[in-house]
């Protein structure tokens, strides 16, 4: 590391804290234009309306950006930074996304607005604060004159409330480019933790064939696809295994016509959860090696993990820069294992150092109530703006 870059490492902590702090009102500004443009998962001309807005910010920061048109969900925007000086192949890579759980109209019911230090509305939290930090990081380094050794690469997707499928060829492929992903969700609640492991998760569908029967007439001619349906949800219930964090839950049934009728058809979906790889593929094995309990069904399994683990081993040396940078601006930062998944399990899971949750600070997500603390926007900006400058 050359001399003049070593100094500006020293001193950037302090003065990009300064920095974004002046720019907190800007910040806030931001957030409410960002969450007055709606963006669900499965309203392409929404996501795409927003896709052009963050596009815009970023040219305005000076970032090579590209939008890359989806006709099978919204545009993605892929913004690149090569500030002078920069060098090697490796880039890092900041990632997010667009689209929020929240259909058309939300806004109407639940506006953004500010009261005691918190911003409320649809996607403050999760994660249109992210998407204001990461332009206010890359903005404060250029008023600072502070350039990192390495380009920075920015991916904000379009469908990671549903599962990504349209974008994880996108996120591997650009993780496989980086020597670090740093994802923009939203921190462990309101006390900022960095989220350093994520369960991976997944589904899977059970679906049973019996046969019909009239239920008093003659019920032995039926085999009940509703009974073999509930004897494979006990026998899935036994795999659970809390302590070691791998769990199961059927959250939607349906089955049957009439009371009268043994019902020839039935179907769960089911909830899977596991910390690690090894967990995974185990519970996979034995979902696989499921088989019809009474004679006559057939039992179907279809799913499985659409989202691999991110495991601690894959965030500790990050998490440990970035809690050394938070210490010097006097910030408390902890870290947390959380049992949702995210986008920067895609990266963990193929090598890459991923560090989550260096977005908004708050809470209430996918609810009424979503919010972010307005004071932590400028806290996280500088928080990344260093991290980048160090990595």
């Amino acid at each position: 590391m050359d001399t003049e870059n070593a100094n500006e490492i020293a001193v950037a902590p302090r003065a990009l804290l300064a920095e974004t702090r002046r720019r907190g009102e800007r910040m806030t500004r931001m957030l409410a234009r960002l969450v007055r443009v709606e963006s669900p998962s499965t309203d392409k001309r929404a996501l795409d309306r927003l896709a052009r807005v963050v596009a815009a910010e970023w040219r305005r920061r000076g970032a090579s950006v590209r939008v890359v048109r989806r006709s099978d969900a919204g545009d993605q925007v892929r913004v690149e930074w090569r500030p002078a000086g920069s060098r090697g192949n490796a880039v890092i890579l900041l990632l997010g996304h667009l689209d929020t759980v929240y259909e058309i109209g939300t806004l109407r019911k639940t506006p953004f607005r500010v009261r005691g230090g918190r911003a409320y509305g649809p996607g403050t939290f999760d994660m249109k604060s992210g998407l204001v930090i990461a332009l206010f990081a890359v903005e404060a380094l250029r008023a600072l004159k502070l350039r990192p050794r390495r380009p920075i690469v920015g991916l904000w997707t379009s469908d990671e409330e549903i599962g990504s499928y349209a974008s994880r060829a996108a996120i591997e492929r650009e993780a496989r480019a980086s020597c670090a992903v740093l994802v923009l969700e939203p921190a462990g609640g309101t006390r900022g933790d960095l989220k350093i492991a994520r369960k991976g998760v997944g589904e899977i569908t059970l679906e049973v064939e019996g046969r019909a029967a009239h239920a008093g007439l003659d019920p032995q001619s039926g085999v009940n696809a509703i009974l073999e349906l509930s004897l494979q949800i006990a026998r899935l219930q036994r795999l659970n295994q809390p302590k070691r964090g791998v769990t199961l839950s059927a959250g939607v049934i349906q089955g049957g016509t009439r009371s009268n009728v043994v019902p020839d058809r039935a179907t769960a979906v089911v909830d899977l959860r596991a910390p690690t790889l090894r967990e995974m593929r185990g519970l996979e094995r034995k979902l696989r090696a499921l088989r019809p309990i009474l004679p006559g069904a057939k039992l179907t399994v279809r799913g499985g993990f659409n989202r691999p683990p991110l495991e601690a081993r894959m965030s500790k040396k990050l998490f440990a820069r970035a809690e050394r940078i938070a210490r010097e601006m006097k910030l408390s930062i902890g870290a947390s294992s959380v049992g949702g998944g995210s986008d920067g399990n895609f990266t963990a899971a193929i090598g890459v150092p991923t560090l989550d949750g260096m977005g908004g600070v708050g809470g209430g997500a996918h609810s009424p109530g979503e919010f972010v603390l307005l004071r932590s926007l400028p806290e996280r900006a500088a928080l990344l703006a260093a991290l980048l400058l160090e990595l």
